[in-house]
């Protein structure tokens, strides 16, 4: 039976939902969450769109059995190819990237130029287009693939020179259209955040899809009375499906969190 002491579930392929548990402990400080990063099968963004279903749906069935009273699909791959047929499919609330992103950025851009960044797959589906349109058909969206910054982010190279040299070669086709905002559509993105902004400019504004998710997830807590109401210390929990010590490394290191307790599990 869901509680207000159940957890927030989140997944995501890799360390990149890190972002969006950062995001969530910051506006819930008293809510739990379990995370599962499927660190075996990363990157989900070169893989088909039935794959990701298939792994989307076997990482939801996890979570489940935590006893999670939402999840949050902190993989905007995921959210892209995989969202109405898990909201179907599980008899639960799911949040995922794309609207809460595409709202965010609709509502800060100045000129309506809105460039938008992930990885093949999410880039190729042209969901975070197609949730901008739909809120203002006006609108001038460009968009670029950028596979290479997920296993820059999984390798923790958050400001290194390979990394600034990747950007700049991504970027600068954007920089050509006059964008005033950019979606990193990839909650891996994040972590590359200082790389990124000193490439693409300090005059674009950049979209952090996890925190704007963060919102609609406290918005549905409320709304189906299950935000949490004890100030209590929250409980958090981190599984993997491979390399538990590297993702507690790097996890500690984001997230200001000292011992966190990673636990490397294999899917049934």
């Amino acid at each position: 039976m869901e509680n207000s002491y159940n957890s927030i579930g989140v997944f995501d392929s890799g360390i990149g939902g890190l972002t969006v548990v950062h995001a969530l402990m910051k506006k819930m400080p008293y809510e739990n969450i379990t995370y599962f990063g499927d660190t075996a099968r990363v990157p989900y963004g070169s893989k088909s769109a039935e794959v990701v279903r298939e792994y989307a749906f076997e990482d939801t069935r996890f979570l489940l059995k935590q006893g999670v009273k939402i999840i949050v699909v902190a993989c905007n791959t995921v959210s892209a190819v995989a969202i109405d047929e898990l909201k179907a499919k599980f008899d639960i609330p799911i949040i995922g990237m794309i609207d809460p992103g595409a709202a965010e950025a609709q509502r800060v851009s100045g000129n309506g130029r809105i460039g938008v960044i992930g990885t093949l797959a999410t880039i190729a589906s042209e969901s975070y287009p197609r949730a901008l349109y739909q809120k203002d058909p006006h609108l001038q969206v460009f968009s670029k693939p950028c596979p290479l910054f997920v296993p820059l982010a999984e390798e923790g190279w958050t400001e290194h020179a390979v990394s600034l040299m990747v950007a700049d070669e991504y970027l600068a086709e954007l920089k050509k259209h006059d964008i005033d905002t950019l979606i990193l559509g990839c909650t891996h993105y994040p972590i590359l955040r200082r790389v990124i902004q000193s490439s693409i400019g300090a005059s674009v504004g950049l979209i952090d899809s996890g925190q704007a998710a963060a919102v609609e997830v406290e918005r549905e807590l409320k709304a189906r009375s299950l935000l949490n109401t004890s100030s209590q210390q929250p409980r958090y929990s981190f599984y993997v499906s491979d390399v538990p010590q590297k993702f507690k490394q790097l996890g500690e290191i984001f997230l200001g969190q000292q011992d966190l307790r990673v636990t490397r599990v294999h899917l049934d």
